[in-house]
């Protein structure tokens, strides 16, 4: 089954891949690897999730802005790879940032939205290592930032 038919089965659509705001780009390959460059919570109309966890928001809320950045790493992983998802050996790392309050301790259950997402698209290769941070703020006042690392074929 392909990447889009199983985000369909999700209930989910792959959005177009964001343009860099700053000095950056989007995705480096090299050396089998694919580093994709930290992307912020999107709504599903384009708008920023914004909050803080502990405060505005709740970690469902947090878990469903973390899927949300899941999303937009996948579509930055099908743009740089042509829209050939076949070429994803594995997921490899994801660094997930959480904007919450100093007491806030669920950054990991928060995370789970991108984590579920990886392996709910590629199975087994999907699995991951991972970091779960909490931050005090991120860029545009958005609740959560995740950045990957996927092995490539």
């Amino acid at each position: 089954m392909s990447v889009a038919d199983k985000l369909k089965e999700l209930g989910l659509e792959l959005p177009a891949a964001a343009a860099p705001v700053a000095s950056y780009v989007p995705t480096v390959e090299t050396d089998g690897l694919l580093y994709v460059s930290g992307q912020i919570s999107f709504a599903a109309d384009g708008s920023l999730i914004k909050g803080r966890l502990g405060a505005d928001m709740d970690v469902a809320a947090g878990q469903k802005a973390a899927e949300r950045c899941a999303l937009m790493i996948l579509a930055q992983v099908g743009a740089a790879l042509g829209g050939n998802f076949g070429r994803v050996e594995r997921v490899v790392k994801l660094g997930v940032f959480v904007q919450c309050t100093p007491d806030f301790t669920d950054q990991p259950e928060v995370a789970n939205g991108a984590s579920d997402l990886f392996v709910a698209v590629f199975g087994e290769a999907g699995k991951h290592a991972r970091a779960a941070v909490g931050v005090p703020a991120l860029p545009r006042g958005v609740a959560v930032e995740v950045d990957a690392v996927l092995q490539l074929r």
